[in-house]
């Protein structure tokens, strides 16, 4: 058994109904005018509306528009995210959109560590944002140290047609590497830090799961409207932190529509 496998497997066993996700949140991706985008970086459990977890202070945070990089740190602001179960320190962003094209945001959190499991977590996060409708480099990579690649548009995936994504670390495919998947059943509330009421339960039979083939990619049916994560666990090259094991995982969210 490889090691991202051994590792996606042990986390998987120890959140057999849903598993911990980095969160970069704002409620459409596609955005038709110019202006200043809420963002709500958030550590949670969202299909289950479950445990959120204290984000630390983020290592980067930035956004890419056709090759040009925008340091969003400077836009953070500590919040506290109300989720079912407890709350959480977190953070609110501003993303200023102003040319048509992709927008695309990614952010290395400070590593969190998981006192079950004693180890530290560190989930490198990419989301997706457009204007107008122009695509403009959506399918390049970043160059992080870890990362998922979208091969699909990953602002406008249609319910009922599938996801693919490419996984790399250090710039390279992995192959045979678990990527998890999770809903979003409990979309936050922008205005009050909290989470909605849940739109689905949790899936049968634990977490979903897919395997990244020869070339590093997977691929996923979608099967409802939404926002959608998937994470590669243990995918990044850094191993260790303060003298203990750190699981450096890639993230990627997207959006489905229903075709009406």
């Amino acid at each position: 058994m490889n090691r991202l496998f051994a590792a996606a497997l042990a986390a998987t066993l120890a959140t057999p109904a849903a598993a911990h996700f980095q969160l970069i949140y704002a409620p459409d991706p596609n955005i038709e005018a110019p202006g200043d985008v809420t963002l709500k970086l958030i550590f949670w459990h969202p299909m289950a509306n479950g445990h959120a977890m204290d984000m630390g202070t983020p290592v980067e945070f930035f956004s890419d528009f056709r090759g040009e990089r925008t340091d969003l740190l400077p836009s953070l602001a500590p919040i506290t995210f109300k989720g079912a179960d407890n709350e959480a320190a977190a953070y609110e962003a501003t993303l200023p959109v102003r040319r048509n094209g992709d927008y695309i945001l990614a952010l290395t959190p400070a590593p969190y560590y998981e006192g079950g499991e004693d180890i530290y977590i560190q989930q490198i996060t990419k989301v997706f944002f457009n204007k107008a409708g122009l695509p403009t480099g959506w399918n390049e990579p970043l160059g992080l140290p870890t990362e998922i690649v979208p091969l699909n548009k990953p602002t406008n995936i249609l319910v009922g047609s599938t996801f693919s994504g490419q996984l790399l670390s250090g710039g390279e495919p992995v192959a045979g590497a678990e990527i998890e998947i999770e809903y979003l059943a409990a979309e936050p509330d922008m205005e009050t830090n909290t989470a909605g009421a849940a739109t689905v339960g949790e899936a049968p039979g634990g977490t979903l799961v897919a395997i990244t083939d020869a070339n590093g990619v997977f691929t996923f049916g979608i099967p409802r409207a939404g926002h959608w994560g998937f994470a590669a666990l243990g995918s990044g090259p850094e191993t260790e932190h303060e003298g203990k094991e750190l699981s450096q995982d890639a993230v990627i969210w997207i959006k489905a529509y229903d075709l009406e």
